[in-house]
């Protein structure tokens, strides 16, 4: 079975069912959608597009989009999706690091993306505001002709890592989704994630799997919690699914007392830590749905999920068990199992997981275990096993934070920020508020005669990252205080950062 599959299947069964709407009241029929990702695939191969070949996509979250989505995987190459709000320059790393074999730009962000890709040529439009560019040479394609999809999330380094996706660990994670969520065709799903985020995955295949219809919130309208819960209410959504961030903002600023939001039969989120106040909140005010914390890496998909009780309320909650068919341990330093109850690190093995990033032996080779006979992925997040056998997040063994459901690897900021030719060294650091936001504080040290303003400096940050990993605080040090090993004190600077941004 293959991804693109779900879309043959459901538009054979039921062709003239609306498959996904926008907010501005447009639909696709399934027939309609497999039309459109239909003439995707043709124009892709007649560019050249191969088997095991990469499409980058550097457009919004729209209804062709989804089409293009689904014709990439039709021509039976890999899509690489990336954040078309963040820089043109991260965009073309990208797409030049995984050598894509055609392009797929929204034309408002071509002339940005083209100055960054010399030598890309304008094949012309695609499909509604969407030009597909080619480079100057085919490359290579892929070893593993599988591959459904390449995320590219924070690298530790300073620059974005591929995770790379087949149609089997997709799939062993939507057929999870099957079975523990038991979607039909009358259900209605939102879709509020970006397609460059994991938490797609379950909105473009788990809704198309069953024929259920998709409402796709772009990232505007996903920030206006009264558009948000107007549409639950008129279009009787049954699944919602996003980060704890956006439901957070619905018990703030929704209203949510005011709509008949009781066609709502599950509630999913992930992406990170709800904080128990905020959960109790929105329980109130939704009682009715099952909710689910959904837990897992890019690297994995979802590989624990838990099911949170009907009644009773509880000071923290679990990410559950192993989802997904996949297995689990919980490791010390020397990879050796820990006492039930001990904190260690989370280890998974299964169809889930990713074959390995993009062009990085090196990593690949840290990041995996094999041991038993069974391949362990080390996912860096610290974690300990309660009486019941629910797993219990505690944190992350290195640098990377979870920030309104992404993921920020602190590195990453700092090696933007040091492009600067006046920033002699830099510093990040996260801290969580007393409200359970996670804020970034970065600490520098200038060489020019004086430092520029908060708001200058957020908008260089901002011509080298994406908008949710500019810091909230710039605060200008003489120097940065240093360990006896002469690195970085990152836990004087931690001490040092403020709780609230200004």
């Amino acid at each position: 079975m293959r991804l693109e599959e779900l879309l043959t299947a459901s538009a054979a069964r039921a062709p003239e069912r609306v498959a996904i709407s926008d907010l501005s009241r447009r639909n696709l029929t399934f027939a309609g959608l497999a039309g459109a990702a239909g003439q995707v695939r043709d124009a892709l191969v007649a560019a050249g597009v191969r088997p095991g070949d990469r499409v980058g996509m550097f457009v919004p979250k729209t209804l062709g989009a989804v089409a293009t989505v689904y014709g990439i995987l039709d021509a039976r190459a890999a899509y690489v999706p990336v954040d078309v709000t963040g820089p043109a320059a991260r965009g073309a790393f990208i797409f030049q690091d995984c050598q894509v074999a055609a392009l797929v730009v929204h034309e408002t962000r071509k002339a940005d993306l083209m100055a960054e890709l010399p030598g890309f040529e304008d094949r012309g439009v695609l499909q509604d505001d969407l030009h597909l560019l080619t480079p100057p040479t085919l490359p290579p394609p892929a070893a593993n002709a599988e591959l459904a999809y390449i995320l590219y999330t924070s690298g530790s380094t300073g620059k974005p890592k591929g995770v790379m996706h087949t149609h089997a660990s997709a799939l062993a994670f939507v057929d999870w989704c099957s079975d523990a969520l038991s979607p039909s065709s009358e259900d209605r799903f939102t879709s509020h994630a970006p397609f460059h985020f994991d938490l797609s995955i379950l909105d473009l295949y788990v809704s198309m799997k069953h024929g259920a219809r998709l409402f796709l919130i772009d990232s505007d309208e996903g920030k206006q919690p009264g558009v948000l819960t107007k549409l639950v209410a008129e279009e009787r959504i049954t699944v919602w699914y996003s980060t704890p961030t956006i439901l957070r903002m619905l018990v703030e600023f929704g209203r949510l007392e005011t709509f008949d939001h009781s066609s709502l039969r599950l509630v999913l989120f992930a992406g990170e830590v709800f904080p128990i106040k905020h959960l109790r909140a929105l329980r109130a005010l939704w009682p009715h749905p099952r909710y689910f914390n959904l837990f897992g890496p890019t690297e994995t998909n979802v590989c624990h999920a838990y099911a949170l009780p009907t009644s009773g309320e509880e000071d923290v909650t679990p990410i559950g068990v192993p989802a997904s068919g996949d297995v689990a341990r919980v490791v010390d330093t020397a990879d050796q199992d820990v006492a039930p109850g001990e904190e260690g690190e989370l280890l998974v093995s299964g169809g889930s997981v990713m074959v390995g990033y993009w062009n990085l032996p090196e990593r690949n080779a840290a990041c995996f275990l094999e041991q038993g006979g069974l391949r362990w992925y080390r996912t860096g997040d610290l974690v300990r096993i309660r009486e019941d056998g629910n797993y219990l997040y505690v944190g992350r063994r290195d640098r990377m934070v979870k920030r309104r459901g992404y993921r920020v690897e602190l590195g990453e900021i700092e090696a933007a920020l040091n492009r600067h030719p006046e920033i002699s060294e830099s510093a990040a650091v996260a801290v969580r508020g007393e409200d359970g936001d996670v804020q970034i504080c970065a600490f520098y040290t200038w060489s020019g005669e004086r430092p520029p303003s908060m708001i200058k400096l957020k908008q260089f940050a901002a011509r080298g990252l994406p908008l949710y990993m500019v810091p909230d605080r710039f605060i200008g040090l003489d120097a940065l205080p240093m360990t006896t090993s002469d690195k970085i004190d990152y836990q004087r600077l931690q001490e040092q950062a403020p709780w609230t941004s200004t």
